[in-house]
C-alpha cells in the first residue's frame, strides 16, 4: 500500500481550528448590544429643543435650516455614544476591534440614512429649478422618520428586542406623517425623534447598561 501523501493535521491544531469555527460562529450569531440608550436619550432632548426652536421660525426654508442643521449633531452624538459604549465594554477584553455583530448592524442602518440624505438633498437643491419649499416641508418630516424607521428596524434584526421595536414606532409615525391630510410635521418629528428615542433609550440604557 502507498503511504499517504500528506500528514494529519496534529490534534492541538485541529482543536485550535475547531474552536476557531466555533467562536466565529457564536460571534456571529450574537446580537449587537452596544446601542447607546444614554445617547438615544440625548438626540431626543436634542430633537425636542430643535422642534421648539423650528416652530418659532417665521419661514419654511429657516425650519428647514433649524432640522438640518440638527440632523448631523444628532448623528455625531450618537455614534460618539456608540463608539464610547463599545470601547468600555471591551476595555477589560483585550484590543478593540470591529464585532461581526457591530458590522452587520451598520451594515444595516446606514444605507437607509444615506438615501434619506441624498433625496433631502435633491428635494431642497436651491440650484433647482421650480423648488417648492412648501411641499418640500410637507414631504421631509414623512420621508425622514420613514427612512430612520427602515435604518433602525434592518439594524435592529442584528440587535437587542427594543431596537427593532423603536423602529416600527418610527414607520408608524412616518406613514402618519405622510398620508394623513392635516398632518403636523414638526409634532410627529418630536413624537418621532424626540419623545420615542426618549422613552427606547431609557429602556436601553436601563436594561443594557448605558
Amino acid at each position: 500500500m502507498a503511504a499517504p501523501t500528506q500528514h494529519p493535521p496534529a490534534l492541538h491544531d485541529r482543536a485550535l481550528q475547531d474552536l476557531s469555527f466555533i467562536r466565529r460562529t457564536m460571534e456571529g450569531a450574537a446580537a449587537f448590544t452596544d446601542v447607546p440608550g444614554w445617547g438615544l436619550v440625548a438626540m431626543g432632548a436634542m430633537a425636542c429643543a430643535a422642534a421648539s426652536v423650528a416652530n418659532m421660525q417665521p419661514s419654511i426654508a429657516r425650519w428647514l435650516a433649524v432640522w438640518m442643521l440638527t440632523a448631523p449633531v444628532a448623528t455625531a452624538l450618537g455614534g460618539w455614544t456608540m463608539w464610547q459604549k463599545m470601547r468600555r465594554r471591551v476595555s477589560s477584553e483585550g484590543t478593540f476591534t470591529l464585532s461581526v455583530p457591530a458590522r452587520k448592524f451598520l451594515l444595516g442602518f446606514w444605507p437607509a440614512i444615506f438615501a434619506g440624505a441624498v433625496l433631502t438633498f435633491a428635494l431642497v437643491n436651491p440650484f433647482l429649478p421650480g423648488l417648492d419649499l412648501g411641499l418640500a416641508s410637507r414631504v421631509l418630516p414623512g420621508l425622514w422618520l420613514l427612512l430612520y424607521g427602515v435604518a433602525v428596524t434592518t439594524a435592529g434584526a442584528h440587535s437587542i428586542r427594543a431596537v427593532p421595536l423603536m423602529g416600527v414606532g418610527f414607520l408608524v409615525l412616518g406613514v402618519f406623517a405622510l398620508l394623513l391630510p392635516n398632518a403636523n410635521g414638526n409634532l410627529m418629528m418630536v413624537l418621532g425623534f424626540g419623545v420615542l428615542q426618549i422613552g427606547f433609550g431609557f429602556r436601553i440604557a436601563r436594561r443594557h447598561g448605558g
